[in-house]
């Protein structure tokens, strides 16, 4: 099996968990969870909680060699080796993959369409986001074929000429782009704003909700749960200093998430929008502030979603290659067979979740009040993301145990250091992971 060289682990690993969570999905929840409250949780558990998770799936992957299912396999050392069972939640990649791919769709749509022809009121503003999810089924087809079609290429290309080759190219472009936008913002007079609204620490607004908002989105920007970093890692030097290469991919993954917010909020503070204003964000409210800002809105409209398809393709390889490396693995596929059957079985979940959200049929294809897309959205974020995060934690701490998880850290870790991420993984993280399930299925 082919391995990554040791900035292309640390760039693929990076390229996975920075995508739409980091770009899209942090802006919206900090301006809807209290700004500086939000922001300032979100930094204290990622650098905490969310580092000892991902460096708990990377020693998983890094001493098991394997799949992620093989991996478990490998290291339990019980007689009946039920942990394999944990392999389930491989299918949490495609199912996620199939939705992810649609909004990477809409991204190609306003990259290519909206870009040129922004929105001057938010009647047409919604009225454009509307159109293209109830009757453009085509342009959602379209978008969602290529954006799928170039992930399955590029993971079909393997580890060394696909993946990582993908990385090294997009990820330095992308910290380009957004550098550049920044630059951009901060000759703005709202940046001074923007900057407060992020950094002014004001503690009356943390609430629980903001807690678990902050919890839910280290879990989701750190591409937990689904066996990315257990498969990634399997793929490196059994020398590799997990440590170095955790806080390789969680510092910078912070860095692109305060310059999205930062450029963002720049922008809806100059032109008189709010940061309250959810999902929509991007797809609704942006388009209407680029729009204000003349010619110059059209260019920053294209550099800012072209930079957003390169951090989302760069996460939907990450989803495909978990269960394309596992068909490899058990059932001897080639690497392209394996490719072709996984990202068939994708291509026709995608599609019913574009016939779901259009108007026509939405009420034929929702069920117990979700559509399609709600459901596999709930089922993987709230279920199937935190109980593989669960089942690693425990896994780790309790099935490796204290004494075999040292002898694979030692060279990295020193005994104090070991002493604190033990106790994380072991008492901490689960109660996290519990907490996020919990709330989630009420």
């Amino acid at each position: 099996m082919a391995n990554f060289s040791k900035f292309g682990f640390i760039l693929a690993t990076l390229g996975s968990s920075i995508g739409l969570g980091h770009i899209w999905r942090f802006p919206y929840m900090a301006g809807s969870n209290g700004g500086s409250a939000f922001v300032v949780l979100y930094l204290f558990l990622t650098l905490s909680v969310g580092v000892s998770m991902l460096l708990a799936d990377m020693m998983i992957g890094n001493q098991g060699r394997k799949d992620a299912v093989s991996c478990y396999k490998k290291l339990d050392t019980s007689p009946y080796q039920c942990w394999r069972i944990s392999g389930i939640f491989l299918i949490g990649g495609p199912l996620v993959l199939s939705f992810y791919a649609v909004v990477l769709g809409w991204v190609l749509y306003y990259l290519f369409i909206v870009s040129f022809n922004l929105p001057v009121s938010l009647e047409q503003s919604q009225a454009q986001f509307s159109t293209l999810k109830d009757q453009s089924i085509a342009w959602q087809v379209g978008g969602f074929s290529v954006c799928l079609f170039v992930t399955a290429w590029i993971v079909s290309k393997g580890i060394k000429d696909g993946i990582e080759k993908l990385n090294f190219v997009l990820m330095p472009l992308l910290f380009v782009i957004f550098i550049g936008l920044l630059v951009y913002a901060m000759g703005m007079p709202s940046f001074g704003k923007a900057f407060d609204f992020m950094f002014a620490f004001q503690p009356e607004k943390i609430t629980l909700n903001v807690l678990i908002a902050s919890l839910g989105q280290v879990f989701f920007s750190l591409s937990l749960g689904v066996g990315t970093i257990i498969t990634y890692a399997s793929c490196t030097r059994s020398d590799e200093n997990l440590l170095k290469s955790s806080l390789w991919v969680v510092v910078p993954g912070i860095l692109i998430s305060l310059i999205a917010g930062l450029m963002i909020f720049t922008f809806i503070f100059e032109y008189g929008g709010t940061p309250q204003e959810g999902a929509g964000l991007v797809f609704i409210s942006l388009p209407l502030v680029f729009a204000a800002m003349g010619l110059a809105g059209n260019v920053i409209s294209v550099l800012f979603l072209a930079a957003l398809i390169f951090a989302g393709i760069t996460s939907t390889v990450s989803l495909l290659e978990p269960f394309v490396m596992y068909l490899i693995n058990r059932f001897g596929f080639s690497r392209v067979r394996a490719t072709f059957w996984v990202s068939l079985g994708v291509y026709v979940i995608g599609l019913l979740v574009i016939i779901s959200l259009n108007a026509q049929y939405a009420s034929v294809l929702s069920f117990w009040g979700r559509d399609i897309f709600g459901w596999i959205d709930f089922i993987t974020s709230s279920v199937l993301m935190p109980l593989g995060g669960l089942f690693s934690m425990v896994f780790v701490s309790w099935v490796i145990g204290k004494k075999r998880a040292y002898s694979f850290c030692k060279h990295f870790l020193s005994p104090r250091l070991f002493a604190l991420w033990f106790f994380i993984v072991r008492y901490i993280a689960p109660i996290v992971i519990l907490a996020i399930l919990l709330l989630h299925l009420q």
